[in-house]
This record gives C-alpha cells, structure tokens and sequence, in this order.
C-alpha cells in the first residue's frame, strides 16, 4: 500500500503511520505475533487467524488464512522460533447467550457455558484444546500436534520457547477459566503437568463457592524465571511459584475490585527493575464498567506488591463519549523475539488507539507517544447495535522498534514512533 493511500489518523503524537492490512477482508484481528517478517494475527470473528507477510512494512500483503473448527475461536495465539501455539474454544461472541456483552464479562463463565456443571453430559459442538503448528516457514503454517481440554477451551497461552507453557483454560467442572501448567517437550504431544485455582472455582470438587469477585477467571499469565504473573480478571493479580510444574504454589493475591472495575488483563514482570506493569481492560461501553487504569507496582517483596502509580488516561478528546470501549486492553509483553525495554511500555486503549508510556520514573509515568486510528471502513463485529468506532487491540513491537497494532474492526496498523 502506498503511502498516500493510508487512512488519516484521527489523532497523531511522535508517532507515524506506514502501514495498513485489512488481512485479507479479514479485518478482526486480536493477539498477533510476528515471526521471521511475517504477522500471525487470531481473529474475533472470522473464525480462525491469519498470516500477513510484513517484510516490507510499508507494502504488508495477506498471504495465508487457516480457519478454525466449526465454532471454534482461534482468538489467541503464541509465536517463537519455529513453533506457533493456537488456541480453540468455543466462540463466545457467535453464541446466541453473549450476543450482549455484558454477558460474558460479568459473574463465573462456566456456570454460564455449562461447564461449571458436570451432572449431566452435554453435546459439544465446539473444538476445545490447543493446537500446535510448524512455521519453519511461517508463511504456511502446518499442524503437527494437539492437545484437548474437556470444556470450553484454551483463552490465552503464555509460550516463549522451550519445554513450558502456559495457558487458562476453561475446564468442566470449574466455575472460570484457571491456569494450567504444559509440557512442550515433545511439540506432537503436548500434555498438562499442573493447574492453580482460586478456592471455590473447583464446584465439581465439591468446594464451597465462595464470593464471586474474589474467583473471578484467569484471562492469562505471564511467566518469568519460576513466577507466574497472572492477571485474573475481576479477582485482580495472583502470583504463583512454578518452579515444581506440577504443583503451582500460591505467593500472593491482590485483589482492588471492588472498588476498582477488574477486568486485569496483563501482568508483565520487569525483572531488572522489580517493577510490573498490570493493565485492567475496559470491557463495557462508554465506561459503564468504570475508568480502568495501567497500574504499575513495586515488587522488591514478591509477597508483598505495592502500588506505586498509574499511567496517565488519555484526555485530548471525550473518549468515554465516543462510544465502544475506552480504557486498557493490552499492553506489549517484552517478548524475547522483539523489542525488550523496562523503560518503554506500549499499550492499547481501544478507542484511544495506540499509548506510548514512558517509565523511566517508576512513581511519574509520562506518555510520550500516540496514535488513534480512524473509524473502520466496515465492521466486522457481528453482535447486534455494535458502533463502527476503532478498538485498538493488541500491540507487538519490534527490535526495530516498529509497532504492529491490530484492531477488532479495522485490520493492522504498522507505526514508527517518532519521538
């Protein structure tokens, strides 16, 4: 794509735009990597993901599209070295109980599935696990394993090489999504070593169900050295010891909803600093889930995070006005592959755009960089009354220090910042 046929942004600070894909009319794009010059993205509602070679970043050309099983999100996705980690579960918004989304974010989503409760069997029309792909040439990816899950499936997995990863996974017999523990070892036949829930979550193990907020559900961790950052949701930050993968061990919980409006979404550690950066999504429209922040906070006492301050909100237009989400949605996760900066943090703010975040004073956070993208051509949001407002998604930065950007609507976004 030339450069003057790039959409205007609607709000442009030391950052520019050089690139733009609308993957192929597949323009939904959630979690994406990139991986030897070409962007993976999963999709929320094209039913499977997508491969955009992006060698020239300002020319990106779709050229590959891998559906998903029949009612099967493939929303989420892990890329490193020559191994791609897929999820599949059930595709929450194409189901006629989500169509709503206030739905899905609030109370336990198993109980709502039907996962939560195993008396009865029940029809599955869906395909629940995690599939494993070969993308020595990433351009054509090729599925070389599997591994089920019994429920509703694999949310988010955390995978950056090596013999481990982990995910959430929405299992029978638990009330959310918790996390599991995988051996990578043998990528044809990867297996669950281990899993950590919250007290109450497990209702076919006959806990007592205790206060939801304090349950919530994993949305995914994040997992350095033998700690696991895990941000779960309406029940705030749980930090677990993984050194024994089999046998998570509980290291703290802290939970601010309420008051806050939970919905965490990432915990990244930054280890050199023993600082980490915990972003809570914006799941509502026009804020009605309340005014979420990226927190940071001081961990030099792993048992003991303190927060210490918060990034600042966007405030140039009304974005609480302007429909949709507005607040947090996704932060860049220092992956090993790309860019890796303790200073610099690169986040999503849905209708906001893209936010540059400098750090370097851990107690003053100061945005440095900016840019909103213009409304999508169409949506792509199938759900009933959805606006056609961007909702800046999820955001992959490289060594380079090019930002990839994808957006619910409105395809990948390629930037440079120009601060």
């Amino acid at each position: 794509m030339a450069s003057q046929d790039l959409p205007t942004p609607d709000y442009a600070r030391n950052m520019k735009l050089i690139g733009h894909s609308d993957q192929g009319g597949r323009a939904d794009g959630v979690q994406l990597m990139v991986n030897k010059g070409f962007a993976i993205t999963g999709h929320m509602f094209s039913k499977g993901f997508s491969v955009i070679d992006v060698r020239d970043p300002c020319n990106p050309k779709p050229v590959n599209y891998i559906p998903a099983p029949t009612n099967t999100w493939n929303l989420h996705l892990q890329a490193h070295g020559d191994l791609l980690l897929v999820v599949n579960a059930k595709d929450m918004f194409a189901a006629a109980e989500f169509q709503d989304e206030k739905n899905y974010y609030k109370g336990a989503l198993g109980e709502k599935v039907g996962t939560a409760d195993t008396s009865t069997s029940k029809s599955r029309d869906w395909t629940a696990g995690m599939a494993v792909y070969d993308i020595a040439n990433p351009a054509e990816p090729r599925q070389i394993g599997f591994m089920p899950v019994e429920g509703g499936g694999v949310h988010r997995i955390w995978y950056v090489g090596g013999q481990w990863a982990y995910a959430s996974v929405l299992f029978d017999g638990y009330t959310d999504y918790i996390f599991i523990a995988i051996d990578m070892s043998d990528p044809t036949n990867p297996k669950e070593v281990g899993r950590y829930w919250l007290p109450g979550m497990h209702v076919a193990g006959g806990e007592a169900l205790g206060d939801p907020s304090q349950r919530g559900g994993l949305h995914h961790p994040i997992v350095h050295g033998d700690t696991a950052y895990c941000a779960w949701r309406d029940a705030g930050l749980v930090v677990l010891d993984v050194a024994d993968r089999t046998s998570p061990k509980l290291i703290t919980h802290r939970n601010w909803s309420p008051p806050y409006g939970g919905g965490t979404h990432n915990a990244l550690p930054l280890p050199d600093r023993d600082l980490l950066v915990v972003a809570d999504e914006s799941v509502l429209d026009n804020c009605e889930d309340g005014l979420k922040y990226i927190w940071m906070f001081d961990i030099r006492e792993p048992s003991n995070p303190v927060s210490i301050s918060t990034f600042p909100t966007p405030e140039e237009a009304d974005y609480p006005s302007k429909g949709a989400h507005f607040g947090p949605h996704n932060i860049y996760e220092n992956r090993p592959d790309g860019m890796i900066s303790s200073e610099t943090i690169f986040s999503t703010y849905q209708n906001a755009g893209i936010r540059v975040t400098d750090i370097t004073n851990a107690y003053q956070p100061k945005e440095i960089a900016a840019l909103v993208p213009p409304a999508p051509n169409r949506l792509m949001d199938h759900r009933p009354g959805r606006p056609l407002v961007i909702q800046s998604c999820d955001v992959w930065v490289s060594t380079e220090g090019l930002i990839y950007n994808n957006d619910y609507n409105g395809g990948l976004f390629i930037l440079e910042y120009n601060g």
